[in-house]
């Protein structure tokens, strides 16, 4: 790739306060499906980690669970 400019301190301030409202939630797919699902979030033009929550989401919603979220605190891009 090619050269990286540093973070701002600014920019790395507002990273870490960002982050540390974030929960992590690792998944293990095999290869096959995790290439599969990111081909889809692809051709949905969605980022993995949106396409992923807004499945999660419609699962929880089909299951009477609604996932109650500000958008703007989603995680999602």
């Amino acid at each position: 790739m090619g050269d990286t400019m540093p973070v701002s301190a600014t920019k790395r301030r507002n990273n870490d306060n960002y982050n540390a409202k974030c929960d992590a939630i690792t998944i293990r797919p095999l290869k096959a499906t995790g290439t599969a699902i990111r081909a889809a979030a692809a051709a949905a033009g969605q980022s993995l980690q949106g396409y992923i929550l807004q499945a999660v989401r419609a699962r929880m919603e089909q299951e009477g669970q609604p996932l109650e979220i500000d958008p703007a605190e989603s995680g999602e891009e």
